[in-house]
């Protein structure tokens, strides 16, 4: 199957973009069906899945394989081993929800998780100035503050298993954070100024990286552009549900079977005639 621009882009677009709900709607699944002790173990095993995948993509011989390996291996990790632990520890120490008008607005483990800024804020070092990286955003601010490669960073190899993989999951920490930072009332709060300005601001940011995507050439470059163009523009997604201007189904995956089954189809059949197609030009290395 051979697909030009813009379709490559399309495709990408909306692979990237139903993991975002389905991701929310296993995460509930797995909470609400099974008991404590069981999550803890399907949490252990959706992270080794994902570290399965991202060694798979590493020796990977075509590209394109090797990106959507790391990227689902990514946002497996991601649940499992990162969000789950969150969940564990607030309910171990019985972190009580943030509530307002008798609901939930903030679950607990999102509570704690403003608590590893720090850590995002080391390895955002180490992108910039450690090592050599071929996400886009990085690679404008090294030229913006004219931040010089060594000669140790410019030869060094970018596997594209490893640099999807770390892609998805240094996005999905930074934005959540950017979203639980705007809706806490000690620093904003979901009305005020900033956080419309986050939203807004990731709507029109989105809309830019939409028209770049759709120049892309092939799936491994569309794949890579992706993922900052999907997670920024869940950023008013989850900020409009938020002002429930729509009501997230996702989030309620029992009463939403269906739903949340086409969404898991189509992802399937997206992601296999991403795979599965060809591009018009050769995939150069990263």
């Amino acid at each position: 199957m051979k697909l030009k621009s813009p379709l490559i882009g399309i495709l990408a677009f909306i692979i990237v973009l139903l993991t975002m709900p389905i991701g929310h709607a296993v995460m509930i699944l797995m909470e609400h069906l099974l008991n404590p002790q069981n999550v803890i173990f399907a949490a252990v095993a959706l992270g080794l899945v994902g570290l399965a995948l991202l060694i798979f993509g590493f020796f990977h011989t075509n590209k394109t394989g090797a990106a959507f390996s790391g990227f689902f291996g990514g946002l497996l990790v991601w649940t499992g081993w990162i969000e789950f632990s969150f969940v564990y520890y607030a309910d171990r120490y019985q972190v009580a929800p943030l509530m307002e008008n008798g609901e939930i607005v903030t679950k607990p483990e999102y509570l704690i998780m403003p608590s590893s800024v720090g850590f995002l804020a080391i390895l955002l070092f180490y992108y910039l100035f450690g090592t050599k990286t071929t996400c886009p955003f990085f690679n404008w601010v090294k030229r913006l503050f004219k931040i010089q490669k060594t000669k140790l960073t410019q030869h060094s190899i970018v596997n594209p298993s490893v640099s999807s993989f770390m892609e998805i999951i240094m996005l999905l920490w930074l934005f959540y954070l950017v979203l639980l930072f705007s809706y806490d009332d000690n620093f904003f709060g979901d009305r005020h100024f900033v956080t419309y300005f986050v939203a807004f601001g990731s709507l029109i940011w989105s809309i830019i990286l939409f028209a770049r995507l759709l120049k892309k050439q092939d799936m491994y470059s569309a794949l890579r552009h992706s993922m900052p163009t999907v997670i920024i523009f869940w950023n008013f997604v989850e900020i409009m549900g938020r002002w429930e201007f729509f009501s997230e189904f996702w989030i309620e995956p029992m009463n939403y079977v269906l739903e949340i089954s086409l969404l898991i189809a189509a992802l399937f059949i997206s992601t296999s005639i991403g795979l599965i197609s060809k591009s018009r030009h050769r995939v150069h290395s990263a």
